[in-house]
């Protein structure tokens, strides 16, 4: 009943190709550093944003590149990238009423509705959210922070 961190992950790994990616060679090893995941977690996600058309990737050596402006990328696109039945599973229903129990076995039809209406807001919501105004936001608090040493 939850999106999960897959979203969050390769919007972190965006962003560190969008700040870093003109400047060094980013590698799944690179943003499992940066991340905390697993290189293999990170490849995988970095394949489905290829395959979504967000990155290109570089046979061989390594190395990932933004393959469209950040305004052309929104939060669904990436959720739906990575993870493409994040919708349904946001908020699911129960696999195993009671067919013999009068709410079980109605459960299901009279759930959709309104849980149809809820993925469709979060689906509007999402789409509202680019990753220009996420590295905005980055840069805003990043340079806010007086916490962090000056390079």
């Amino acid at each position: 009943m939850h999106i999960s961190t897959k979203c969050s992950i390769a919007v972190h790994c965006l962003i560190f190709i969008s700040e870093y990616g003109s400047q060094k060679r980013v590698t799944s090893e690179l943003l499992a550093l940066s991340t905390g995941c697993n290189p293999v977690t990170i490849r995988s996600i970095l394949s489905a944003l290829k395959k979504d058309g967000i990155l290109s990737v570089k046979s061989g050596t390594g190395g990932a590149a933004l393959s469209c402006p950040l305004e052309d990328i929104t939060l669904y696109r990436v959720c739906m990238a990575v993870e493409p039945d994040a919708l349904k599973k946001f908020i699911g229903i129960h696999a195993m009423p009671s067919p013999l129990c009068p709410v079980g076995k109605n459960i299901h039809s009279v759930l959709e509705m309104p849980y149809s209406k809820v993925r469709d807001s979060l689906a509007t919501s999402l789409r509202s959210v680019t990753l220009k105004e996420i590295v905005d936001e980055y840069h805003t608090i990043a340079t806010s922070r007086t916490d962090l040493p000056i390079q």
